[in-house]
């Protein structure tokens, strides 16, 4: 069992380099049809499994085709992450998304939202007291 320091280290260094392989190493065309970011890597203790959560920005078939690019590319992850990222057995990975970022801009628009609508109902209040 890894220490929580090095699990957290591997992580990073594996979000790292998927990072540069979305950029120059993955050749298919589906991955291409949205924006890509690796957003989290999720190492189980024992270094055997990684979840790489990717926010991918595009629409909802863009996100469809780029998710299942990802899918088909996790044998070539996995073997470029072997050679590049020296550890006794390279981890399972597996690609899931992560729709945070989308939720957090769902919710600052509900807030500006809200903001706007109390602007003018202030507004009105201080005009009474005039």
């Amino acid at each position: 069992m890894a220490t929580n320091r090095r699990v957290s280290r591997v992580a990073e260094l594996i979000r790292r380099e998927v990072s540069q392989m979305l950029l120059n190493g993955i050749k298919d065309d589906r991955v291409g049809s949205g924006m890509v970011s690796v957003t989290d890597v999720d190492v189980s203790g024992d270094l055997q499994h990684a979840k790489i959560y990717v926010s991918i920005y595009g629409t909802d078939e863009a996100r469809e085709e780029t998710m299942a690019g990802l899918k088909s590319a996790t044998g070539y992850v996995r073997s470029e992450l072997g050679s590049r990222v020296r550890l006794r057995r390279t981890p399972e990975v597996i690609f899931l998304e992560d729709r945070s970022i989308e939720r957090g801009n769902k919710v600052l628009s509900l807030l500006n939202q809200i903001q706007d609508r109390q602007k003018p109902e202030s507004q009105e209040g201080a005009e009474n007291i005039d």
